[in-house]
């Protein structure tokens, strides 16, 4: 079987390459600061550890959703506004808002990219919840990806997904999978103050077990203050389920194979 290989480029954001193919998950490429939402603010607390112009070639960018700053910043904005950009799979709110190659991935659809042996990388859209059941309106439309194709390994990548509800639909409608890309962190903000809108770090170490993934890599757990679980927190949540030998905390810039 061919391997997934995840470097990690910060935040949300990493390339993933699988069966040839080159993916760039949730591009956020902006120095640390502040960055406005509505009446409130996200702060970043560390830029990318590679810069946008370093990333080489891309296939296509997975957008998990673009309204928030945290997982598409300006530099991410203008990687996937311009003219030449890659093909950016994402919810059809973010098509309509970013226009141009912007494409709208429905839930358990799927497109095909062309892979350099000749055949396909399948990318299947699948649910992501921002937050508990009832926020849909505050935290708005978010998408996760599900990759496959023969002889590759199944890849989940969760977005800002908060339901383990979610990811036992994933689980049974187009699992097991073989690697987890989990957005952890339990980010917390005013908006919906009493619960948190990702992945806390003892649901990602669930969330593995639902999958039955023999590897993790976790992102969007560092480098914005409003995660507030981190690497050490997901270690010990891992450590705790057993699943110790699964997790891959990846340091910024770092890449592995699996």
């Amino acid at each position: 079987m061919a391997t997934l290989t995840v470097r990690y480029i910060g935040g949300p954001t990493a390339v993933l390459e699988l069966g040839g193919v080159r993916l760039l998950t949730d591009p956020t490429f902006d120095a640390p600061g502040v960055h406005p939402v509505g009446s409130r603010s996200l702060t970043k607390t560390a830029g990318p550890a590679v810069p946008a112009a370093d990333l080489g070639p891309l296939d296509a960018v997975l957008l998990s959703h673009d309204h928030h700053p945290d997982n598409l910043d300006d530099a991410g904005r203008a990687l996937v506004t311009a003219p030449d950009a890659p093909p950016v799979l994402s919810t059809a709110p973010a098509s309509e808002r970013l226009g141009g190659g912007v494409r709208a991935l429905p839930n358990w659809q799927h497109t095909a990219l062309a892979r350099p042996d000749g055949g396909e990388l399948r990318i299947t859209g699948v649910p992501a919840l921002h937050g508990p059941e009832g926020s849909e309106h505050l935290v708005g439309e978010v998408t996760g990806f599900v990759l496959s194709g023969d002889g590759l390994p199944t890849v989940y990548v969760s977005g800002d997904n908060a339901s383990l509800d979610i990811v036992r639909e994933v689980a049974d409608r187009l699992g097991p999978v073989d690697v987890a890309v989990l957005f952890a962190g339990a980010a917390r903000t005013a908006l919906v103050p009493d619960a948190p809108l990702t992945l806390t770090s003892a649901a990602a170490a669930e969330a593995a077990g639902i999958l039955g993934a023999r590897h993790v890599v976790p992102l969007h757990f560092e480098h914005w203050a409003h995660f507030t679980e981190g690497g050490a927190s997901l270690a010990e949540a891992f450590a705790r389920a057993g699943l110790t030998d699964r997790l891959h905390l990846l340091a910024p810039g770092a890449s592995v194979e699996l």
